[in-house]
């Protein structure tokens, strides 16, 4: 019986010493860890990597960075409504001519339409009557100054030529001043005077630098002052609005002047920057959000208005977090986010993280990570592999 025993236990030693060579050789492949790493390996989630694996995967300490508290939200752009201007026409009248399309660049002062104004025709009448006038009484003046100097005119018959003439010059004045309001130069004025034609043609002028965004106009068409739509509306396209509307638990972040970003579906590799110049003075009871505009600076006029933009607040807080980038973390089946761990840079242990903002490539880590701990930064996906195979 004893023989019989020691030749059980000797088969059973060697079933033993067979199942971990087996073992052995499958770990020139990938290593399974046993329990015994302690806290790094609490679930016994661990692989250990060869040399030739390891050139797969960038072994760094846990960097702590500051992550800027931002909130973002969706918008669409507009034009800069604070520079552009609704052109129409300050008296009624009928279009006789346009001097610009839709698209063009104008300059401040450039003429867009002309029309044919009844109010001009009477300040231009008048101006006519009153430079009669005032030439009748000037020469009256010069006549009675000769005569009251040779004592052949009574002092009060001078003295109402002077009264005359002056009320005459006063009253051309008057006039020239009502014409010019209408958009008529010195030279034009001094002109129509000379000649004593009437012209009844009004410039409409641009009143800022920009472009032509709407047009409205056309000959023949009668136009009223405030009239819509508008002949004309000229856009300063240096500026754009950025419209976003932002959830209510965010409005005491929102502060007018804080920097904005902006990005666009059209450049997805550009940021527009400008700073929030208006905040909604109340919040829409449907939504529960506010509206929240910012002004961004687009010199090269590349957005245009009623594009989709993803708006970003930067408030200005930053939180000092332990960071790992993007290839470091590896998202699980059920939904957790895991790291990879390692003492020697050889052994490697997963750990499940909690994620906080991803801001540049790199992710803040709210729990699971310490600063300093060394994990992998690439690659820790080819490690979850490693593993994967390794449970199979």
């Amino acid at each position: 019986m004893g023989s019989n025993f020691h030749r059980i236990v000797n088969r059973g030693r060697n079933s033993t010493a067979l199942v971990w060579g087996v073992l052995s050789g499958l770990g020139l492949v990938f290593g399974v860890i046993s329990a015994h790493a302690g806290e790094n390996n609490a679930n016994n989630q661990a692989v250990s990597l060869t040399a030739a694996q390891m050139k797969f995967v960038v072994v760094e300490p846990v960097s702590v960075r500051n992550f800027s508290v931002n909130r973002e939200a969706v918008g669409n752009t507009d034009y800069d409504q604070d520079t552009t201007a609704q052109v129409s026409s300050p008296y009624p009248g009928r279009i006789l001519a346009v001097m610009a399309k839709a698209g063009d660049n104008v300059r401040k002062g450039q003429a867009l339409f002309t029309i044919a104004s009844p109010d001009l025709l009477q300040a231009e009448s008048a101006l006519l009557t009153t430079a009669g006038v005032m030439k009748l009484t000037t020469a009256a003046l010069q006549r009675a100054q000769a005569l009251y100097a040779a004592q052949g005119m009574a002092q009060k018959d001078y003295q109402q030529a002077v009264s005359d003439q002056q009320s005459a010059e006063a009253a051309y004045k008057s006039a020239v001043d009502a014409v010019r309001i209408f958009g008529k130069s010195e030279a034009q004025i001094n002109q129509i005077v000379s000649r004593r034609q009437i012209d009844a043609t009004m410039p409409v002028l641009s009143p800022l630098t920009g472009r032509v965004t709407a047009r409205n106009a056309a000959v023949g068409t009668l136009v009223q002052p405030g009239g819509t739509p508008p002949p004309f509306v000229v856009s300063d396209l240096s500026s754009k609005w950025l419209l976003a509307n932002v959830d209510e638990s965010d409005l005491p972040l929102m502060r007018l002047g804080e920097t904005v970003e902006a990005h666009l579906m059209a450049y997805p590799d550009q940021v527009f920057r400008g700073k929030i110049d208006n905040i909604a003075a109340a919040i829409d009871p449907n939504t529960h959000r506010i509206t929240v505009r910012a002004n961004l600076r687009d010199p090269q006029n590349l957005i245009t208005p009623q594009m989709m933009a993803t708006f970003t607040v930067l408030t200005g807080t930053v939180l000092h977090s332990p960071a790992v980038p993007d290839d470091g973390v590896v998202r699980e089946g059920d939904g957790t986010m895991t790291v990879w761990v390692t003492t020697d840079k050889r052994h490697f242990y997963r750990r499940t993280v909690i994620l906080g903002m991803r801001q540049h490539g790199v992710n803040q880590i709210l729990s699971g990570l310490k600063g300093g701990e060394l994990v992998a930064t690439e690659g820790a996906l080819f490690i979850s592999n490693a593993y994967a195979l390794d449970m199979k």
